[in-house]
């Protein structure tokens, strides 16, 4: 990569799409390829929920604490150097513990709490908690209101999206997505501008069904999208996600899971799509389309991986915006 073209790239504004884990470590590389202030994140809230009286969200953390150098790596969720002596003391009281929360990560919840209770928004609250601990690109909760993703199973009962998750370790077989709890929930004037003044727009490797189709279906984002540059990069791999229950999503509502069906459920908002270079060989008998589609390394093991998968992205999009 010259230089010359280096330097045009890190200029890009660009605006990601993302859920928690998978998403938050392409958003490490795309901040560390960027100038600082050029990315804006907009995370997933529907996985929020209410615990022990505090709001919880845990793709928001997740992105915060990649972002911070905070994040577990291990476990792939949480604070790194965590203790547990809070959630010890609560086992031995007979409390819930399916919902791990470490010291650390529930001292961000208390805060998080407080804020909320002085009148403080969801935005407000992640861009103080930004500031503090030194992270340069914008992240923005997808809204500030209440919009839980809930989950029907074939028995017929509804779940919140982190008691299928987390308590019931998505065993049940799902029959139905809700979306925003059901309601119309509009896109915030942030997040509508972030879109909007972007060079390129970012679908993160997260589960298409309950990190991304939350943000997509917010009133005015999909109107937004279809007239921008848009490049998505799958989180399934060789039929399988690589963690979290994408796939087996894909297989309960019965399609088959794959790269090729993630391009297809984003079908109408894609430019460009990049797969794992491990289904280069299925990606030959994939039908013909307008997306451009390209093969890439796209497990990210490292920084090094981050890095490199967020400087492909963002030169497919270069790519496709010079041939335009």
């Amino acid at each position: 990569m010259t230089p010359k073209f280096d330097a045009a790239f890190r200029n890009f504004k660009v605006t990601a799409l993302a859920g928690g884990v998978g998403g938050a470590k392409l958003l490490v590389g795309l901040d560390e390829v960027l100038q600082p202030g050029r990315l804006t994140a907009i995370v997933n809230t529907g996985d929020d929920f209410t615990h022990f009286g505090l709001h919880i969200s845990p793709d928001l953390d997740s992105v915060c604490y990649a972002l911070a150098g905070l994040a577990d790596l291990v476990h792939g969720w949480g604070r790194k150097d965590e203790s547990w002596q809070v959630l010890e003391e609560l086992r031995r009281m007979g409390a819930p513990d399916w919902f791990a929360l470490g010291d650390r990560d529930l001292a961000w919840h208390l805060e998080r709490q407080r804020l909320l209770n002085e009148g403080k928004t969801l935005t407000e609250i992640t861009a103080h908690f930004c500031e503090i601990f030194g992270i340069h690109s914008h992240v923005l909760p997808m809204c500030d209101e209440p919009a839980p993703t809930l989950i029907k199973t074939k028995e017929g009962a509804w779940l919140g999206f982190q008691d299928y998750f987390v308590r019931l370790k998505c065993q049940p077989e799902i029959a139905e997505i809700a979306l925003l709890g059901n309601r119309a929930i509009a896109g915030s004037e942030l997040v509508i501008q972030a879109l909007q003044e972007a060079d390129l727009i970012v679908i993160a490797p997260s589960n298409p069904w309950v990190s991304i189709d939350p943000i997509l279906a917010l009133e005015g984002v999909r109107d937004v999208l279809q007239q921008k540059l848009v490049v998505a990069v799958s989180p399934i791999i060789k039929g399988s996600a690589l963690k979290g229950p994408a796939a087996k999503m894909f297989n309960d509502l019965g399609i088959k899971p794959s790269a090729q069906a993630v391009r297809q459920h984003y079908e109408g908002i894609l430019d460009g799509f990049i797969f794992d270079n491990l289904d280069l060989e299925d990606a030959e008998k994939w039908q013909a389309s307008a997306i451009i589609t390209e093969p890439f390394q796209t497990i990210m093991t490292d920084d090094a991986d981050k890095i490199a998968l967020a400087r492909a992205v963002i030169s497919l999009g270069v790519r496709i915006l010079q041939g335009r």
